[in-house]
């Protein structure tokens, strides 16, 4: 008897393809390789730059940097901007150093034998001015009377230094009305600014100013007197907290003649003492500190 047919079933499995696979690993490693270049680099960069070089890098990326323009708002951190009306005179003062500076420099020029000290001392007064500033902001950041007198300190640079300036406003001065005794407010910002000024190589020198009189107004204090007082009264507290009097080369009073806004003499921010930390060469501009 014959054996029947095996039937041979055949079974076809379809499989379903793969997924594809997700690209994520890829940004990942992106992101590992791009900071590893970046890092070398900044190795590399740090290796290449000087300890003066790296100073001033350090401070043109620290917060809150000083500068010295005159927008927006004013104070210790802002520069010379203050809420007044009148304009300010933008244009620098000619002083007997900066006179003197351009004649070096034109002799230097025509003498064609100016050294590398010579031709570098510029940017290093610049850079150690630019450290000055950077102190003094330290400085006041740490005084819990900035909150209150944040718009009565300026600093800005001049062609003969640095200056640190004690500015009234409007409603709120640092010295009494016709006195030459401040405020304790103003004695405790002067006895903390001392420390960082005598850590500073600067010689000092201290010029007080008053504000206008106003036309049929009469002064108890005459104003050279009043102006020299206050200048003097700084110069005291600051050789009490410890700056040697060898470090003051100058202590004046200039009265009114040296407005900060001479189409209005009479308002309260022309009523200022200024501390003038003074440098070697013509003193780093405005806008290298903005």
């Amino acid at each position: 008897m014959a054996k029947p047919a095996q039937t041979i079933i055949i079974k076809k499995v379809k499989k379903a393809a793969h997924a594809h696979h997700g690209g994520a690993w890829k940004i990942a490693y992106a992101d590992f390789v791009t900071a590893m270049m970046a890092f070398f680099l900044l190795m590399w960069l740090i290796s290449m730059t000087t300890q003066e070089q790296k100073v001033g890098l350090a401070e043109y990326f620290a917060p809150g940097a000083v500068s010295a323009s005159t927008s927006g708002a004013g104070g210790v951190l802002m520069g010379t901007a203050l809420d007044t009306s009148g304009n300010k005179s933008s244009a620098p003062r000619e002083t007997a150093s900066g006179v003197t500076g351009q004649e070096d420099g034109a002799r230097r020029a025509s003498s064609g034998r100016a050294s590398d000290r010579e031709v570098n001392r510029p940017a290093a007064g610049a850079q150690a001015q630019h450290s000055a500033a950077a102190s003094l902001r330290q400085a006041f950041q740490n005084m819990p009377e900035m909150a209150e007198l944040s718009r009565n300190i300026v600093i800005e640079p001049t062609r003969e230094g640095l200056n640190v300036s004690l500015v009234d406003e409007e409603g709120r001065s640092m010295f009494p009305q016709g006195s030459v005794d401040p405020y304790d407010r103003t004695r405790r910002v002067l006895e903390g600014l001392a420390p960082t000024l005598r850590r500073l190589p600067n010689q000092l020198s201290v010029t007080g100013h008053t504000a206008a009189a106003r036309p049929g107004s009469v002064r108890a204090v005459d104003s050279w007197s009043l102006s020299t007082g206050r200048a003097l009264a700084v110069r005291k507290i600051l050789s009490g907290a410890g700056i040697p009097n060898d470090r003051f080369t100058s202590v004046a009073g200039r009265a009114d003649t040296e407005p900060v806004f001479p189409d209005n003499p009479y308002i309260a921010p022309n009523q200022r003492v200024t501390i003038t930390l003074l440098g070697a060469e013509p003193a780093l501009p405005p806008s290298l500190l903005r």
